[in-house]
């Protein structure tokens, strides 16, 4: 057994990981990702339109990818020790002109948005290279991920001097093939902590629902009367369905799921498919329904337009369906209530635009409190006993 001294487990200015407790240089460095969150939503609300959303979403899967490695990172190398904290710090650096690109990085910006993220990128695959010198399995996925991550970077720079559909098709590909190198290349050499792993993915949750909470503020800057305040409070009560929905009973299992899953390619699989790939969705949902949100307190007296009505239903089915599919990956079973909510958010899109935006807000809200309802009800003791920490059947 090695212990935080022994040699084996250190690295010239940095030391292997040791423990699950996220640590504070952790939680420092995801604030950029508020920054991050925010500007995906003022990208869309500023085109309020199909593209828009589009571009939103395509720029929220790059930032979240460079977030998703440094948990990865940081589940292997203490962040606390030596080099790797200035590095952080440069990284953080980084990421805030990444952030400030956010609302022209399909314009003027798009060429400083590539370079800021590439200088993350290269950041993150060097402390993982410096840490997996006495690790071949580890040193092999390193490499690999490096293949993608270059490619990605390179048509994210060949995109900043595109426009229009070409532009976005290069960078829907930047993405593909960026996210795709794990599960093309395998995940067999990679290393985590599980509990700290988990807990990082809960807190970038919370994070993302902060931003839902900023956004109310934004949009009731025009003034504060009864309607606003029923919106905002709609809006508070929306976000706490959100956080219910993923942290009362969610969060729990998958991260228990995860720490009972056998280590190497069994958990590593685990960690890639239930965290990296299907939280940003989770992630793509809260910043749909934020920027349906500040629609709605903006415009409070008025029906919500086709886009930021998809915004807030859609965003909101999303967030359920990324759901449904973690539980068909980890239980092979299907969530039917998550799954008909879903549905049900859906269909009425269309149609909003006769309805006051306040009143499409309160049936969302209903909706989703009407199904956690139900689920706390149905799950009975089984939810009880997981919350205490007590073995429940699977």
């Amino acid at each position: 057994m090695t212990t935080p001294s022994d040699p084996s487990r250190r690295r010239p200015g940095m030391a292997l990981r040791e423990g699950g407790k996220v640590k504070f240089l952790e939680l420092f460095f995801d604030l950029v990702f508020v920054l991050a969150f925010t500007q995906c939503t003022a990208l869309m609300v500023e085109q309020h339109s199909w593209p828009g959303i589009a571009q939103g979403m395509l720029v929220l899967a790059v930032l979240w990818w460079s977030w998703a490695g440094y948990a990865w990172l940081t589940s292997v190398l203490d962040p606390d020790e030596g080099a790797v904290r200035f590095a952080m710090f440069g990284a953080m650096a980084a990421l805030v002109i990444a952030g400030l690109a956010v609302p022209e990085a399909f314009g003027d910006l798009g060429l400083m948005f590539a370079i800021a993220y590439g200088v993350v990128r290269f950041a993150h695959l060097l402390l993982f290279v410096l840490a997996s010198r006495d690790d071949p399995n580890l040193r092999q996925s390193v490499t690999s991920l490096a293949v993608s991550s270059v490619i990605g970077i390179g048509l994210l720079t060949t995109a900043s001097f595109l426009d229009g559909i070409g532009q976005g098709a290069v960078w829907a590909l930047a993405v593909a093939i960026d996210l795709g190198g794990p599960a093309l290349f395998g995940v067999a050499g990679w290393r985590l902590v599980p509990a700290h792993f988990a807990e990082r993915h809960g807190l970038v949750i919370i994070l993302a629902l902060g931003e839902s909470i900023v956004v109310l503020g934004i949009g009731a800057e025009l003034g504060l009367d009864a309607p606003v305040i029923v919106a905002v409070i709609l809006g508070v009560a929306l976000a706490s369905a959100l956080w219910w929905i993923y942290f009362d009973v969610v969060a729990l299992i998958t991260e228990r799921r995860l720490t009972q899953a056998a280590p190497g390619r069994e958990r590593n699989a685990l960690a890639r498919d239930s965290y990296s790939y299907l939280h940003l969705p989770m992630v793509a949902g809260i910043v749909l329904v934020a920027y349906g949100l500040e629609s709605t307190v903006a415009h409070v007296d008025e029906p919500l337009d086709t886009v930021p009505a998809f915004a807030l239903l859609g965003g909101a089915a999303i967030y359920l369906l990324a759901h449904v599919v973690l539980r068909l990956r980890n239980a092979r079973s299907l969530n039917r209530h998550r799954l008909m909510i879903a549905l049900v958010l859906l269909a009425p899109v269309p149609f909003v635009g006769e309805v006051p935006s306040l009143a499409t807000l309160t049936g969302v809200v209903l909706l989703l409190w009407l199904m956690i309802a139900l689920e706390t009800r149905s799950y009975g003791e089984a939810r009880h006993h997981l919350r205490l920490g007590h073995p429940v059947e699977s």
